[in-house]
């Protein structure tokens, strides 16, 4: 798509014209705030489904989460730092001191209806994220681990009315934070150094927002990935989160997948919540020994008990496949997997 160079030079001289148009007025006062997490956890199970995050063995650590934010009436900055496994995982296609960097990214407020962000930030497809702040379930789904997780570029965000929401961006190629390059070695050596060129196309990306249900789009040389995410308030005490998402990547394959969400509030401090997923893969990621068109379906119950800015997560989760494809030892598989991990997620 290199067209979307076109778009990308208009998005610059949007926001030229955007800084230029400024009224001069009376900025309130701006603040500065840090805010984050820590996570730890346990696992029963020696071996863990192919999904993202918690899947070591015995105690395991999660990650350490610093948000440094500046927050003025027109603009401001999201500086996000992660440090341990959880962290290394999220931003694995970053090397040197990039490797803890989540996201990086300022914003200017146009108008009252119209925000741009130039930057890292995280994604804007699925229903779970990174930080184990956002999730219900501290394990997470195959959908979110097969990403994407991050975007580096320039987004703008309008608000069409109080329920409906529209964000349109261009991109570098999915989790290539640091540059637009064309293999995921070029992270680790500039590419004059080895003898290779940088992408010569970005990525799309659009999100369409009505009354919390999310229609997302990314879009790119041969690639295409849809996603819905939403969610219902059934009653007081009971919501239903809804996760769909479906990929073709050109010479590589296809990869889809539902997941729903219920929660169920049983007091003001415990929430006892399920996922249940449905996945297939004929990428053969999945599969780590080279099979294609594979499908899974995984259920997960958590409890979330919270006490102040500490909470305990237990959690049991069943993974079944149609194949063995899940590691039981160092030379064997299975096509079942059960484990469970209690998880303590301190916020601040």
């Amino acid at each position: 798509m290199k067209n979307l160079k076109f778009i990308t030079y208009f998005f610059a001289l949007v926001t030229c014209f955007a800084l230029s148009a400024q009224e001069e007025t009376t900025e309130e006062e701006p603040s500065f705030s840090v805010a984050g997490s820590v996570d730890t956890y346990f696992r029963s199970a020696d071996y863990a489904p192919g999904t993202s995050f918690a899947n070591l063995p015995g105690f395991g650590l999660g990650m350490a989460n610093v948000i440094l934010s500046y927050e003025g009436e027109k603009v401001g900055f999201v500086a996000d730092f992660v440090y341990g496994p959880r962290g290394t995982d999220a931003v694995f296609a970053s090397n040197g001191s990039s490797n803890i960097v989540n996201q990086l990214y300022v914003y200017m407020n146009v108008s009252d209806n119209m925000t741009l962000t130039l930057g890292n930030w995280n994604t804007f497809l699925g229903y779970e994220v990174i930080s184990p702040t956002g999730n219900f379930n501290y394990s997470t789904s195959y959908m979110f681990s097969y990403g994407p997780f991050s975007h580096t570029g320039i987004k703008a965000d309008f608000t069409l009315s109080e329920s409906t929401s529209l964000m349109l961006g261009v991109m570098n190629q999915t989790d290539f934070t640091e540059g637009n390059f064309d293999s995921l070695a070029d992270t680790f050596d500039s590419p004059a150094s080895i003898g290779s060129e940088p992408f010569d196309s970005y990525m799309f990306g659009a999100q369409l927002g009505i009354s919390g249900q999310y229609l997302n789009l990314l879009a790119g040389d041969g690639y295409t990935q849809i996603d819905f995410t939403g969610g219902f308030d059934l009653s007081e005490s009971f919501f239903l989160g809804i996760n769909a998402t479906s990929a073709d990547i050109d010479g590589v394959g296809k990869f889809s997948g539902a997941a729903l969400y219920p929660q169920l509030a049983l007091s003001d401090s415990f929430t006892l919540g399920l996922r249940g997923e449905i996945f297939n893969d004929d990428t053969g990621i999945l599969d780590d020994v080279g099979g294609t068109d594979q499908d899974n379906t995984s259920f997960t119950i958590t409890g979330s008990f919270t006490s102040g800015n500490l909470t305990i997560k237990p959690e049991f989760r069943v993974d079944s496949g149609s194949a063995e494809f899940y590691q039981k030892s160092l030379t064997g598989t299975t096509d079942n997997l059960a484990s469970f991990v209690l998880a303590a997620i301190y916020a601040f």
